[in-house]
């Protein structure tokens, strides 16, 4: 599996498949989902309503509708709770059910955020490592995953983590 850092728009990528860090009702919010929503235009919340929600650590897949990428797959992240709840674990799953869903509709390149970074408070250096580990260790047919970072402190974490440096 081919594997990147950018850091950028993951609303603009030309990826099979774009990963949402999403909550748990799956109707949007803040950060990149709420990006993700407004770029995908109202059909894609009316999609999610559908789906009746997602827990933490699972992933369910919609449509893209007026994103390039044609998928976009949902997952919940754990809330940061100081590393002792099974925070790395549930991350871990996150990636682990994208990357299924991901094979389920034939995805070959797939765009993640850091997710659970943001709001949910997951350290930057942790979540960096648990991802770059979790995909490379994953049996996936999917060809080619980008990490999409928002600044270039989580490029430098990811980046880290995938020269293990």
């Amino acid at each position: 599996m081919e594997i990147g850092i950018v850091v950028g728009d993951i609303t603009a990528l030309d990826t099979d498949a774009i990963v949402n860090a999403a909550n748990s009702s799956l109707l949007g919010g803040g950060g990149v989902d709420g990006a993700i929503h407004r770029a995908a235009g109202p059909e894609l919340v009316r999609h999610c309503r559908a789906l009746g929600g997602c827990r933490v650590g699972d992933a369910k897949v919609t449509p893209g509708f007026r994103l390039r990428a044609r998928w976009v797959i949902h997952t919940v992240g754990p809330r940061w709770r100081g590393g002792d709840q099974g925070e790395d674990e549930l991350l871990a799953s996150c990636y682990r059910s994208s990357l299924a869903r991901a094979d389920e509709v034939e995805a070959r390149s797939v765009a993640f955020p850091a997710i659970a970074t943001g709001v949910y408070g997951y350290p930057v250096v942790e979540a960096a490592s648990v991802a770059v580990g979790t995909v490379q260790r994953t049996a996936t047919a999917v060809e080619s995953v980008v990490f999409v970072c928002f600044d270039e402190r989580n490029r430098r974490a990811y980046e880290a983590a995938l020269t293990g440096t």
